[in-house]
Order: C-alpha cells, then structure tokens, then sequence
C-alpha cells in the first residue's frame, strides 16, 4: 500500500469560485494517474478529500475555509420528524446497487441537470460530462437505482470505504418534488451504512454561508473535520 507520505499532491491555479462570486478558489488534487487502494482511499476521506471523476481533491484556498468536510456518525444519527416523513414517503421504492449506471441512468442524469441545475457549472448535461463525472469508478463504487414500479426515478452513487460510505452525487426525476428523493438517497445511504456495520457517511463539504451547500448540518449528530479535528455537533 501507498503510504499518505508519499502521494504527490498538486494544485490548480486560482480560479472562480462556484460558491461565491467574489471570491478566488483553489484546490489541491492527488496525481490522476494513481490508483489509491481503499485503505488509502479511506485515509484521505478522513482527512478531508473527496473523489469526483478520477480526480480525488480538497480545497486549499488561501483567504477563505469555508469548505469544510462532514460526515455522520450512523450509529447515533436521529432522523428527524420530517426525515421520518421522507422515509415513509418513499416507502414503496424498490432498490438495486449495481457497479456501473444502467442504461436508464444517463436520460435520468440529463432530466435533472435540465431542471434542476440550469444555473450550475454542470448545465448544459452531456454525455461525456456524465461519463467523466460519475462514470469514472472504482472497485470501491456503488450505484443505487431506486425504482417507483419499473421507472427509475434516481441514483445515489456512492464510494465504499473501509469506514463507511462516501456519498459522491445524487440524481433524480425533478418532476417528484414531494418525494424529497435527494434528501431520501441520503437517509437510504446512512441505514445501508449501518446495516453493514460501517460507522460513516461522508457527505462533503458543508458550506454554512450557501444555501445549496448548507443543507448538510439537517442530519444529526454531524461531525465537521476543524483544524484537522473531527467535531461533533448534536
């Protein structure tokens, strides 16, 4: 196995920031032609990466840490009275964890961006942005498939690590507002965790000053990873 000490890490020039408009990001990155094992895979969760494509990254930008990695610890997460109503909500879905999307997955994939995303650097969808995107796994990769009779209304993919499970990115049928689908990929990701004895679900970054990004503190206890320290918040 690779040690951590011995990964060569790199950095992208200043650019953009997706979360705030007047601000500069950076990003620190691994080197994209490695291929970590999933004990080291792990490791790097637990420091703060995170995996999108082939490229597994944490942000490193030099006048602002308000990215700040989180996950929850699923043998004492409570869901909440309206997390509660998600469940039941969805209640008749039938699942399937496949190693790769379906054929379905893509369309699904496009209606989403298409209607949930037109203003986001993902917009307009395409084939080869899904494939680099989410196509790109490992044998640590898990895709949900979660079906309302035959018709797939989402997808939750999601990474195995040696100590739980890394949620990457979930999709759905925008038209199914009232099965609140992106909150239940979620609270289906920390039972399934639980279910096979794995203490996390990795949920990125908690951004406290961005909406779309702030949602992540809804599920209790959450730990946010603070000057190195992983911190519970109740």
């Amino acid at each position: 196995m690779t040690d951590s000490k011995e990964i060569k890490l790199y950095a992208t020039h200043p650019h953009p920031c997706s979360y705030f408009g007047d601000r500069e990001a950076q990003t620190i990155f691994i080197d994209p032609d490695m291929s970590p094992s999933r004990l080291l895979y792990s490791e790097l969760s637990r420091r703060g990466f995170r995996r999108s494509g082939n490229h597994i990254y944490r942000p490193d930008c030099k006048r602002c840490k308000e990215c700040i990695a989180s996950r929850v610890p699923v043998m004492t997460f409570e869901a909440s009275r309206s997390q509660r109503r998600t469940i039941n909500r969805n209640a008749d879905l039938s699942t399937e964890v496949l190693s790769a999307p379906s054929a379905q997955a893509y369309p699904l994939y496009e209606r989403y961006i298409n209607g949930r995303h037109r203003d986001g650097d993902m917009f307009p969808p395409s084939r080869e942005q899904f494939d680099s995107f989410l196509g790109e796994s490992s044998a640590t990769t898990a895709y949900v498939h979660f079906y309302a009779e035959a018709a797939l209304v989402a997808v939750a993919v999601t990474d195995i690590l040696d100590d739980g499970l890394s949620a990457i990115y979930t999709f759905y049928d925008p038209d199914l507002n009232k099965r609140s689908l992106g909150v239940y990929g979620i609270l289906w990701q920390i039972s399934h965790a639980k279910s096979l004895n794995l203490p996390y679900v990795y949920l990125g970054y908690w951004i406290r000053d961005c909406q779309k990004m702030a949602y992540k503190t809804d599920y209790r206890p959450i730990e946010l990873l603070i000057n190195s320290r992983w911190v519970r918040l109740n």
